[in-house]
């Protein structure tokens, strides 16, 4: 299916034309028809000669609802402009066309109307003329009559041809439905209509409506496209969908229908403005946030079928900052339209959804000046935001610059090796202020950086970092002297009985504390088996083999007697031996060695 726009001044045969096209009327209300002027959007379909099938949105064309006709023109790819051969280009035409160029629409048909009545040509130049210029310069022409079907079959081949030409949208796109209409059916509850300009609709998709007030989440009952049922649906296309989980009077024109977890909603962007009178305005100084005033200017952005007040300041050149009354869901690269800046429309395109604050003298100039080269890219991104998650930055309108560096999070290059330099010398401070547990907790140093997932501080580490137990240390970071001093006295003490753990007062006497076991323990100077209990290292492995030559099972005072030590020490090496999967429990007080455990170790 094709989507074509149908843009014209009043009283120039367009609704008369559509009738002809598709013989369906595409004035919904009796009061369109008595006064024969478009006043909302009207739609109508046809099937073209090829069997592509063409769907019209019908757009008013009086001054006094333009905002209606923006609604139905913002989503449509291609344009079919009338002008009628007896009345000429109007001021409507212009206006029209204005907001058509501004939003970039490049394809589309020129109509000229009612050739019945007079003389096409001199309609036909003066349109030419002023398509000159713009995206719509060169569109086929075609002169035509809605009474006596005069220029009907050029008029739809032309079409035809036009919707052969037009691009075909991604239909994996992330779905962005902007409703233009919302209604009750009696028996089916909620229906919102749109143009789909790109991704698939399906039955019992689930999709987040977005709007004035908070997202909700709606389920899709059903699916039309020009008055048939289907159960799934790509763009381009105008759809009916059947919401269920929302009532009517929860939705208005200008909300979305989003795929979840795909779009960011923003009420502050950063744009480009072009054409219009506020264009010759831009070069005007406003002044930086410093105390002094900013040039502000009240306007209505409109952008697919939304019409959002908003207030433009004007940071340098042709970049301005965009603050809107409410968020939408905006991406990288949008086009929309601004209008009451001056008089007349200025084309607006959306370089940044995410913009950081303007709050230092010169922030506003700086920012103008980022922004000046061109719309940003996610490299450039990345470097302002240091870390993004995939899924955000593509939910900006930009793909990923580069795999992630952990779990779905983006880095800039520049920052990751900052950071990477950074949390070196913090385990090193780390270990110069705590020497007896010199190994930093990685809780700690995610605080400390100000990163917003510990996957992303284990992924800096690297050598000579070591990671283990959740804690970031420099593996051979020494003792202190007097801690290696009392440890060598305790192995000393422990070569001539290896399971004669030394008591509290001998620990004591050394001046050895119990942080500075642990320290010991951690560095593999020691074995400690529970509190103000240590014993050499590979002291449990050994003792697994002493105990392996007893008869099996064993009880506590046997091994007690086999291993030459006392109770203090017996009972918690057992239970230290039961972890480490060396022996097993088979009752309150007998073990046995795990098989395989031997005299050899």
């Amino acid at each position: 299916m094709f989507v074509i726009a149908t843009a014209g001044h009043i009283n120039h045969g367009k609704s008369t034309l559509v009738r002809a096209l598709t013989g369906m009327e595409p004035d919904r209300w009796a009061e369109e028809r008595r006064r024969g002027l478009t006043i909302d959007l009207g739609f109508a379909w046809t099937t073209l000669p090829s069997g592509r099938r063409l769907a019209f949105v019908d757009v008013p064309g009086h001054e006094r609802f333009v905002t209606n006709m923006l609604a139905g023109a913002g989503p449509a790819p291609a344009v079919m402009l009338v002008v009628a051969a007896d009345e000429g280009w109007r001021p409507q035409s212009a206006e029209h066309l204005a907001a058509l160029d501004a939003l970039g629409v490049g394809h589309g048909v020129l109509a000229v109307t009612r050739a019945d009545l007079a003389a096409p040509e001199p309609a036909l130049r003066e349109a030419r003329a002023r398509l000159a210029g713009t995206a719509l310069a060169g569109i086929p022409e075609v002169a035509v009559s809605g009474q006596t079907g005069q220029g009907v079959p050029e008029l739809l081949a032309a079409l035809d041809d036009l919707a052969a030409a037009m691009p075909t949208p991604d239909p994996a796109a992330p779905v962005r439905l902007w409703i233009d209409r919302a209604f009750t059916i009696r028996g089916a509850g909620t229906v919102v209509t749109g143009t789909l300009t790109a991704g698939t609709l399906r039955t019992e998709d689930e999709l987040v409506l977005a709007g004035p007030g908070d997202a909700a989440r709606v389920r899709v009952r059903g699916l039309q496209t020009l008055g048939e049922t289907t159960g799934e649906t790509g763009a381009p296309a105008r759809v009916a969908v059947n919401l269920r989980g929302v009532a009517r009077t929860d939705i208005t024109r200008g909300m979305t229908l989003l795929a979840p977890g795909a779009w960011l909603t923003t009420d502050t962007l950063d744009v480009r403005i072009g054409g219009g009178p506020a264009a010759g305005e831009r070069r005007r100084p406003s002044r930086d946030h410093d105390g002094a005033r900013a040039q502000w200017r009240e306007g209505v952005f409109h952008i697919g079928s939304a019409a959002v007040p908003g207030r433009l300041r004007i940071l340098g050149g042709d970049i301005a900052r965009l603050i809107l009354s409410r968020p939408l869901p905006l991406r990288i690269g949008d086009r929309g339209l601004l209008r009451g800046v001056g008089a007349g429309i200025v084309r607006v395109d959306v370089l940044d959804v995410r913009p950081p604050e303007l709050v230092r003298r010169g922030a506003a100039a700086a920012r103008a000046r980022e922004l000046a080269t061109g719309t940003p890219t996610a490299a450039d991104l990345l470097r302002r935001h240091g870390l993004l998650r995939r899924g955000e930055l593509t939910a900006m309108g930009l793909a990923a610059p580069a795999e992630p560096v952990a779990e779905d999070w983006l880095a800039d290059p520049e920052h990751w090796e900052s950071l990477a330099e950074r949390l070196r010398a913090l385990v090193a401070d780390y270990a110069g202020r705590h020497p007896l547990n010199p190994a930093i907790p990685v809780d700690a140093a995610r605080t400390a950086l100000d990163l917003p997932a510990r996957g992303l501080v284990e992924a800096l580490v690297r050598p000579p970092l070591r990671l283990a137990a959740g804690r970031i240390s420099v593996p051979g970071t020494s003792l202190p002297h007097h801690v290696l001093a009392a440890v060598e006295l305790i192995r000393a003490d422990l070569a001539a009985a290896p399971y004669r753990a030394p008591a509290a007062a001998r620990l004591t006497e050394l001046g050895i504390t119990d942080a500075a076991l642990a320290a010991a323990a951690r560095a593999g100077l020691l074995l400690r088996i529970a509190d103000h209990v240590v014993l050499g290292p590979g002291a449990d492995v050994a003792a697994a083999a002493v105990l392996a030559e007893l008869p099996q099972p064993f009880t506590v005072s046997e091994a007690r007697i086999a291993l030459d030590t006392t109770r203090r020490v017996a009972v918690p090496l057992l239970e230290h031996l039961d972890a480490k999967g060396l022996t097993r429990r088979i009752d309150a007080d007998r073990r046995v060695i795990v098989h395989g455990v031997s005299a050899a170790g």
